[in-house]
């Protein structure tokens, strides 16, 4: 194990601006509705403004603070005003024609895109639907997959995951990050009200956000960037926070469209 794969030099950042975000989060999530939907629909806006940034440098500020800005009111519209396949297809729709802006690099757009405001529906449908248990269980799922790969990966070290995308990802943290999904999704049965199922269902989330996390990784090192932005201070951006959260989301949106999720659980 390399020195640098054992230092805990950031462990005092990430835990500061963890615990600020947690008690945000967890009001709005508590509070549900309006707040909630305003919350998801400002992060949304704020990591497509951090998209644009790492894809077009040189555009002017405002240019794109308007982008990240019209996509999270959009989210919030169409939440509000449509639904089943015209929401889809208005979401879909809207990341077709940010990408156009984008000549080089407009496959990268539209797929991230997609995954931002697919992904904020997909949480605001959870809250609504299922209840805030079920968020609860979601942000526990990415935050303890993430700690868990965190330690394991700086403690125990061994093989990279990726070494070319996300050099400091090894494979022992991400067996972690399943092994502990796998705890909190037997934890979580019980005030669920569901079966052994939950447990399956908590590894595919789990997954789902590390492939977050590793996608985030890849676009950064595409567009030569350390943070997506440096929106929290001396601790990189929205994005470097919740690629994991996003993924994971979308995982869940899926597995509940498709009917999936109440197969699992039966």
């Amino acid at each position: 194990m390399s020195g640098q794969s054992g230092s805990f030099t950031d462990l005092r950042d990430r835990s500061v601006s963890g615990a600020l975000m947690a008690l945000v989060g967890i009001g709005a999530v508590w509070a549900g509705g309006l707040w909630f939907t305003v919350l998801v629909c400002a992060l949304c806006g704020l990591m497509v403004w951090e998209l644009t940034k790492m894809l077009d440098s040189a555009a002017p500020f405002g240019k794109a603070e308007g982008a990240g800005g019209t996509a999270a009111v959009a989210l919030l519209v169409f939440w509000l005003q449509l639904s089943g396949g015209l929401l889809l297809g208005a979401l879909a729709l809207s990341a077709l024609l940010f990408a156009w802006r984008f000549p080089k690099d407009r496959g990268i757009a539209a797929a991230y895109l997609a995954l931002i405001l697919f992904a904020g529906l997909g949480l605001i449908a959870l809250r609504e639907s299922f209840g805030w248990v079920w968020v609860l269980w979601l942000v526990l799922l990415v935050i303890g997959s993430d700690v868990a790969g965190y330690f394991a990966g700086r403690l125990l070290g061994g093989p990279k995951l990726w070494p070319r995308v996300s050099p400091k990802k090894t494979w022992s943290g991400t067996v972690a990050g399943w092994a502990l999904a796998v705890v909190i999704g037997f934890a979580f049965m019980s005030a669920l009200g569901v079966g052994i199922g939950l447990v399956l269902i908590s590894v595919l989330v789990a997954m789902a956000g590390q492939a977050g996390d590793i996608a985030e990784s890849a676009i950064k090192r595409y567009a030569g960037v350390k943070d997506s932005s440096n929106l929290i201070p001396g601790h990189g951006g929205v994005m470097d926070r919740f690629d994991a959260m996003i993924a994971a989301a979308l995982m869940m949106l899926v597995l509940t469209e498709t009917g999936l999720i109440a197969l699992i659980l039966i």
